[in-house]
């Protein structure tokens, strides 16, 4: 079995990968997740928050070579993560994420990508330490097949996002690129472009999720079989 560590993405935290947890668990998987600096119920303020900050946070909570999980914008901070400590990962498996090249940020990933649902659901404070969505539109764009009730558990749980972990070029090097990866897509979509996970898969083993952003909600169960398939 293997270790497992789940990055969660943008306004999200820990709290997100509950059902998933149980599930890893279950099959015999050491597995957790963490909430990034600024994110979920860590007091950081946003605006203070740097991408080397995400990076620590991952160091701290990886134990033995592990499975490192990011979902969406987490895909930045495993890909940072992995570039600064390569031997630390057996595996990146990314699902619905960014996937970032050298000198990529997320801002400059979303513009190629054409998430124009996802910039317009995009809320900036007026500091530009940090964002959030659009409460009309967390609905549609992130939890249109989830559960009853996941809105509502959202709503009290979402976050500002820090800033910094949007607009940061990453640096990818040949050490970080050795880190086998891995990619989960989401075929119905609403925030990143099932197109452009196609798109950044090519290559990688991968399995598909007939799901929209927040497999998590929408199907726990299937995410976390998926996820042992490729870490073991």
């Amino acid at each position: 079995m293997a270790r497992i560590l789940l990055i969660h993405g943008s306004c999200h935290g820990a709290w997100c990968w509950h059902a998933v947890l149980s599930h890893l668990r279950d099959a015999g998987h050491e597995a957790r997740a963490i909430d990034l600096p600024g994110c979920g119920d860590d007091p950081t303020p946003p605006g203070a928050v740097r991408l080397e900050d995400n990076v620590a946070a991952i160091a701290a909570a990886a134990e033995g070579p592990c499975v490192l999980v990011g979902h969406s914008l987490g895909g930045i901070s495993i890909t940072a993560a992995a570039e600064a400590m390569p031997e630390r990962f057996a595996r990146l498996i990314y699902v619905a994420a960014w996937v970032p090249e050298d000198g990529q940020s997320a801002r400059d990933l979303r513009d190629a990508a054409g998430a124009e649902a996802l910039l317009e659901a995009t809320r900036v404070a007026p500091d530009r330490g940090s964002s959030w969505f659009d409460d009309a539109a967390l609905a549609d764009l992130f939890y249109h097949d989830c559960p009853d009730g996941t809105l509502e558990l959202a709503r009290a749980r979402l976050t500002p996002q820090p800033m910094a972990i949007n607009t940061t070029p990453g640096r990818v090097s040949d050490a970080g690129r050795r880190v086998p990866r891995a990619y989960i897509r989401c075929e119905t979509d609403r925030a990143i472009p099932p197109a452009y996970q196609r798109a950044a898969s090519a290559g990688l083993p991968t399995r598909e999720l007939a799901c929209g952003h927040s497999p998590f909600f929408a199907c726990p169960e299937r995410l976390a079989h998926h996820l042992t398939e490729l870490a073991t």
